[in-house]
């Protein structure tokens, strides 16, 4: 087994690495404007898994994920010229879900905020129910003696 260190090393290098060269080298018209936000490599170095957002809709997600499963081949030569390891790990795109998670965040940030709204409209106008201190104090005790 490796060194954990080490594998995280190397999927910092595969990040660095498969973003510049999707900037620089890769010229397929499907790609859109793609962002690599994570790379994770396996125990063994045998596999990295590279996580990417898309700016876009649907389409364009769909058309990235196309243009970068082509261009695998490409950036697994890259990745292995620039890291010098002695077996290049294989590549899997996957779309990051952090935007959907932060989107949905928001989403219910935005509930949150209207029910607190609604509770402090109605508790504006609302008075004790009994007494405005209900718990007894000493001086209460003093009075009654």
């Amino acid at each position: 087994m490796t060194d954990t260190a080490r594998a995280r090393k190397l999927a910092d290098r595969i990040q660095v690495v498969v973003a510049e060269t999707l900037q620089r080298r890769i010229k397929d018209p499907r790609l859109g404007y793609v962002t690599i936000t994570d790379a994770r490599v396996t125990g063994d170095l045998r596999e990295a898994t590279v996580f990417y957002t898309v700016y876009g809709d649907e389409a364009e997600r769909e058309s990235s994920a196309a243009a970068l499963e082509s261009a695998k081949g490409i950036l697994r030569s890259e990745v292995g010229k620039q890291t010098g390891v002695r077996f290049t790990p294989t590549l899997t795109f996957v779309a990051d879900a952090l935007p959907d998670n932060a989107r949905n965040i928001d989403d219910l940030l935005d509930k949150a905020r209207l029910s607190d709204a609604a509770v402090r409209t109605v508790a504006a106008g609302a008075a004790y129910a009994g007494e405005a201190d209900p718990y007894k104090s000493s001086r209460d005790d003093d009075e009654d003696e």
